[in-house]
């Protein structure tokens, strides 16, 4: 089992970054594939972003790609969530995942869940 916590939300103006992390504690951690996933208010769940064990393959939501960048740190047992360029819409409570399958855009194929960082962006 492992114990997500997640940090780093906060309000940042539109055009503004934040940089999220997720601290994993107990089994290895480099055994997980890990994702973050976003729920605004009145709206599902939806994929942010994921990373497969080692790093070497990431996948991206369209709505976010070429503005945030999902990276692990095995040796430190955190995942991060750079984004950059963030808009009103990208106004969410971030939640990272992780799984024992492989990398995966779905919600329901993730076991472990974090508590949630709230992100809002001012227009």
């Amino acid at each position: 089992q492992v114990q997500l916590v997640e940090s780093g939300g906060g309000l940042v103006q539109a055009g503004g970054s934040l940089r999220l992390s997720c601290a994993a504690s107990g089994r290895t951690f480099s055994s997980y594939t890990m994702g973050w996933f976003r729920q605004a208010p009145g709206k599902e769940r939806e994929f942010v972003a994921a990373i497969t064990r080692s790093g070497g393959i990431r996948s991206y939501a369209d709505s976010v790609k070429g503005r945030f960048t999902i990276s692990r740190d095995n040796a430190k047992n955190t995942v991060f969530l750079q984004m950059n360029s963030l808009k009103p819409d990208d106004t969410a409570v971030y939640y990272c995942a992780a799984t024992t399958d492989a990398l995966s855009a779905t919600s329901e194929r993730y076991n472990y869940w974090g508590q949630g960082t709230q992100v809002t962006v001012s227009s």
